[in-house]
């Protein structure tokens, strides 16, 4: 076993090493630790692969470099990362990862495993050297902790899961029941489960890009930074971390980083949040990503200094989506994340495609886009733009057609005709292979109940201004398309 002799107690087990954990969760750690209001280190549990020697000659030390925009500024900052005592593989070094469940300083559980890592399975069984599944390891690592304690209530640890699913912290929670229950550990054992550790819903936020993808790139920073580092990991200044407890003020006790002026929220509904980052941020995106690329536009950024879709952008985000949220957070709270979203649209260092983006377009203006529309309704307005958004959606993916290389579609720029490649479920595709070049197209689409969870046909006006823009589309072009909708939000 080899360590990076860190004096720091060992408080955090960490399921999970990828760019994301590093370069946000243990980052965060690492300046906790540097403020002196925490003192801890990290051991990380890895799954998958086998580990890389590279690491552990780096003492486990590795460099953060955080560049984009943040308050007007471009940052371009590098940080030397030293919270992670080491890394044990749960397969190869299964006795030595077991034994932290004795170990008196451990405090915290955080997880990445991964959307699909939070997932009961059947299949796990209490003598595997470990478990197949991340619950299964962690119940099997949560009994020895009980075991080697005799179920003091003090040994309880507090667990943060960063996966990208809504209550997360509830979801690992029930399978850890669950699979206690079917391997039969005692009613102990799921009281103690229940009463002793605590399991925090989350929510984070940061865009990580990980080790440069070219190597002259990499070889440029080692150069700046005067050291070479296998795994840098490159990310947006930008970072949020909201924190669901039924008991923040022991969340807050076990993990404090607030307490170092780092974006870490402690709440006992992370809901507004949720809403916030998914109208403003990922609604803005879906907005305006599938209107922009008809326009020609490739990346993200680019948008941002274009002088008919910057507009669009503002007038989605500022005058139709935020007035939806207001009564659910602060409205100056809205305003400064609206404000770091832009920022973040603009970052100089991410060329975020805006093709990728698109990838399953129609659920995502479900989620994103159509609760806002919805809200507006509600509230006795009809958002222009955002229907705009919805006309681009129809727009982007008719007359595509299915081919060899996949379902292609068409976009027009300077007079010439340019194909691109839809990726969206086999449904989505299937509707506009058969319908895309019907007269009555966007109708049909509108009224999908299989797509929307509701007939959009029944908005009032909805259907009708979407036909609307959407003919615009076709006969103006989108760019005239958007300049209309901006000017009729604007009026309204």
């Amino acid at each position: 076993m080899t360590t990076n002799f860190s004096t720091r107690p060992v408080r955090v087990l960490q399921f999970g090493q990828g760019n994301f954990l590093r370069a946000f969760c243990d980052d965060f750690i690492d300046r906790a630790n540097e403020c002196g209001v925490y003192d801890g280190s990290i051991v990380i549990a890895q799954s998958v692969g086998t580990k890389n020697p590279t690491f552990a000659e780096q003492d486990f030390h590795y460099t953060t470099l955080l560049r984009g925009k943040e308050n007007g500024i471009v940052v371009n900052a590098a940080r030397r990362i030293t919270s992670v005592r080491e890394i044990l593989h749960t397969s190869e070094d299964y006795d030595a990862f077991m034994a932290y469940a004795a170990c008196q300083t451990l405090e915290a559980v955080i997880s990445n495993t991964t959307e699909a890592g939070i997932v009961y399975d059947e299949n796990d069984t209490c003598d595997q050297t470990p478990p197949h599944s991340f619950p299964g390891k962690l119940t099997k690592f949560l009994y020895a902790r009980f075991c080697a304690f005799d179920g003091d209530h003090s040994a309880g640890l507090v667990v943060y899961p960063t996966e990208l699913i809504e209550n997360n912290g509830a979801a690992l929670r029930d399978c850890v029941l669950r699979t206690a229950a079917r391997w039969q550990l005692g009613d102990g054992f799921a009281a103690w489960i229940k009463d002793a550790c605590l399991f925090c819903n989350t929510l984070v936020d940061r865009i990580v890009t990980g080790y440069p993808k070219k190597q002259a790139d990499a070889d440029a920073a080692f150069a700046k930074l005067g050291w070479e580092d296998a795994f840098l990991t490159i990310a947006e200044p930008f970072g949020l971390w909201v924190i669901e407890s039924t008991d923040i003020i022991r969340a807050k006790a076990v993990l404090p980083l607030d307490r170092a002026g780092l974006p870490v929220l402690f709440t006992d509904d992370l809901t507004p949040y949720r809403e916030r980052k998914v109208r403003i941020l990922n609604g803005a995106h879906t907005s305006f990503v599938p209107a922009a690329f008809l326009a020609g536009e490739e990346i993200v950024r680019d948008c941002m200094s274009h002088p008919v879709i910057r507009p669009f952008i503002d007038t989605c985000i500022f005058r139709e989506i935020i007035p939806t949220l207001r009564g659910t957070l602060d409205e100056d709270d809205l305003q400064a994340f609206a404000l770091a979203v832009c920022e973040r649209f603009e970052n100089p260092f991410i060329d975020h495609a805006l093709i990728s983006i698109c990838l399953n377009s129609v659920s995502k203006w479900k989620s994103r886009v159509l609760p806002s529309l919805l809200d507006a309704v509600k509230d006795g307005s009809l958002p222009h733009s955002l229907t705009l958004s919805f006309a681009a959606l129809t727009a982007f993916y008719a007359n595509g057609c299915m081919t060899a290389d996949g379902f292609v579609g068409t976009r027009e720029i300077n007079g010439e005709a340019h194909p691109y490649t839809i990726s969206d479920s086999p449904g989505v595709l299937a509707f506009f292979a058969e319908h895309g070049k019907d007269a009555d197209l966007l109708t049909r689409f509108a009224s999908n109940t299989a797509f929307w969870g509701m007939d959009l046909t029944a908005i009032p006006g909805f259907a009708a201004l979407a036909q609307t823009y959407y003919g615009d589309i076709r006969t103006r072009g989108i760019l005239s398309a958007m300049q209309d909708a901006v000017r009729a939000s604007t009026e309204a």
